[in-house]
């Protein structure tokens, strides 16, 4: 299977490549949206403020890549902002839009019952029959760096729920062959590593059904 990690100017590519090859993906990490155009599976990380990685991204020439990859159901991986990219907007840039995979705005935490941002260990509890999570105890820890979260609308995701002081929200998601995150598996150490084994044989069974 072919898995390529965009390299679009945003992100700790080197750690998530590492995990990615431990976990038996073994990417290829490429700053060239052909090579990524006829991927088996696709893996976007990201860090930073969304509005400048909203521009890097769009700047590299993959957003028309992802978006076709997207539409065709083909797996997807999003990593950290990564996952917000995915989304409308967000309120940390106004008025710069998402690729509106999902339907939901990014939002700040609220100031003051907690630090933010949210840094460090925290649980994962699933949400339905989560694929992602399927080899994860209910409640393993994971490792975030963010300080806004996602918003959803669409009421019926599977995925992981997270609590950070008076905020619950989604921390990882599934729909279809798209999967997302907002911590970060390559930092996350075994647990990590099996969230990342089983996109991997999800994206393995899809394209097997796929033919």
């Amino acid at each position: 299977m072919r898995t390529v990690l965009i390299d679009y100017g945003a992100g700790n590519l080197h750690s998530v490549a590492k995990a990615l090859d431990a976990a038996g993906l073994a990417p290829v990490t490429s700053a060239d949206p052909e090579v990524a155009r006829d991927a088996d599976a696709l893996v976007l990380p990201g860090q930073g403020h969304f509005g400048q990685v909203v521009a890097s991204f769009e700047a590299s020439g993959f957003a028309p890549v992802v978006q076709a990859h997207l539409a065709a159901d083909r797996p997807f991986l999003g990593i950290c902002v990564g996952l917000q990219l995915l989304m409308e907007g967000s309120e940390e840039a106004p008025g710069v839009p998402g690729l509106g995979a999902l339907a939901g705005t990014v939002r700040r935490f609220p100031e003051g019952d907690v630090s933010v941002p949210h840094m460090g260990w925290n649980t994962v509890h699933a949400v339905g029959d989560a694929p992602l999570l399927r080899d994860v105890p209910d409640g393993a820890h994971a490792y975030f760096a963010h300080s806004y979260y996602v918003a959803f609308e669409e009421g019926d995701l599977v995925g992981g729920r997270t609590t950070y002081g008076p905020t619950t929200f989604l921390s990882a998601v599934s729909r279809g062959a798209m999967h997302a995150t907002q911590f970060h598996p390559e930092k996350s150490q075994r647990v990590g590593l099996a969230i990342l084994r089983a996109f991997g044989r999800e994206a393995r069974a899809h394209r097997e059904a796929s033919g």
